[in-house]
């Protein structure tokens, strides 16, 4: 344990293990979450790993029982690894010591140069190939296909060859994982099982139609933490960066607001669909990460999991026993987003 510690501390994750910053909530003996709870988690880029794994670690310690998740994109990576049943905070430690080599390989400039000019593009697809990036998953789960986790998984991708959504929720972990984060330009698509898929931020940045209805659950949580764009003069200083590039593909993958999202950080609302859940929405104030995500991700993690226990603490005991009952959610707000919304979540 000491170990760990001094690990986090050389990190600057210390504040967010100390006592002081985030309270242990003492979990009930016996059960220790009897509501039925789900999380989802939204697409975010490399600072969406970060900020995801800072959320399921603030879950974790105040004694909240995850029945079914659902991901895309960095929320597929970090959900994936959850629901497999690894350690989280050993995930944490991993993430703040990542190589970029781990997870990008981008092909040389001769190459580049060769696929661009001699072959004219033909068959080129991505700068970089996803092989690293799905080995590193690989290497981060306690198993290794969805019919193994310790609760039900579910991951969005972009079907390339048919043009639609498609979501994972069976075979192996790690490329459907990939599959799900797989940015278009910066990374090849991957294939799997002779189709191809890449970013399900394309369709949807977090899917909870995946999960909602389908298991029954009380309450479902988003955790949505998709960078805001609407800020002034944010597109010239982000254009005079580095890997510009990168910025406008996040730009396009994520200028949309869902439904659920509002100005604030914490909301609660009904399942558009009448299966009566509340849908509990966090969109925490997070710091930026920009490409290649490797610099400053400490900061994220601590971030978003100290905001998870800031918004969370005053709710747990409804979120734990009856969340339909006792959260705070508008009575309108059901019947709003029903009218203005074609229904998606249908159980199996």
């Amino acid at each position: 344990m000491l170990w760990i510690r001094q690990q986090f501390r050389a990190t600057g994750l210390v504040t967010a293990m100390n006592r002081e910053a985030m309270p242990h909530t003492e979990v009930p003996s016996g059960k220790s979450n009897a509501a039925r709870i789900g999380v989802v988690l939204s697409s975010g880029g490399g600072r969406g790993v970060y900020a995801h794994t800072g959320f399921l670690l603030a879950l974790e310690r105040m004694g909240i029982d995850i029945r079914a998740s659902a991901g895309c994109s960095a929320g597929a990576v970090v959900g994936g690894v959850a629901a497999s049943g690894a350690d989280l905070q050993q995930w944490a430690r991993t993430i703040t010591q990542v190589a970029r080599h781990e997870f990008w390989t981008p092909d040389s400039l001769p190459r580049f140069l060769w696929q661009m000019t001699v072959r004219r593009g033909r068959g080129y697809t991505g700068l970089s190939s996803a092989d690293a990036a799905i080995d590193f998953c690989r290497r981060q789960l306690a198993v290794q296909t969805f019919g193994e986790c310790r609760y039900p998984f579910h991951a969005v991708a972009v079907d390339l060859g048919r043009g639609r959504k498609m979501v994972f929720s069976a075979g192996e972990l790690a490329p459907r994982m990939m599959a799900s984060a797989a940015m278009p330009i910066l990374y090849r698509p991957v294939e799997i099982d002779g189709n191809y898929y890449c970013d399900g931020a394309l369709i949807e940045l977090a899917p909870m139609d995946a999960i909602c209805c389908k298991h029954q659950l009380d309450a479902v949580i988003i955790h949505h933490v998709s960078q805001r764009l609407h800020a002034p003069g944010s597109l010239d200083r982000a254009l005079h960066r580095r890997w510009a590039m990168a910025e406008i593909l996040g730009r396009l993958l994520y200028h949309q607001r869902p439904w659920y999202l509002s100005d604030e950080r914490l909301t609660f609302r009904h399942c558009p669909d009448g299966c009566g859940a509340v849908v509990v929405v966090i969109e925490p104030d997070l710091p930026e990460l920009r490409w290649p995500l490797i610099e400053g991700g400490p900061r994220v993690l601590e971030a978003a999991m100290a905001q998870t226990s800031e918004l969370l603490q005053p709710h747990l005991d409804a979120l734990r026993a009856d969340p339909r009952a006792r959260l705070p959610v508008p009575p309108a707000a059901a019947g709003r987003h029903a009218e203005t919304r074609a229904p998606v979540c249908a159980p199996d």
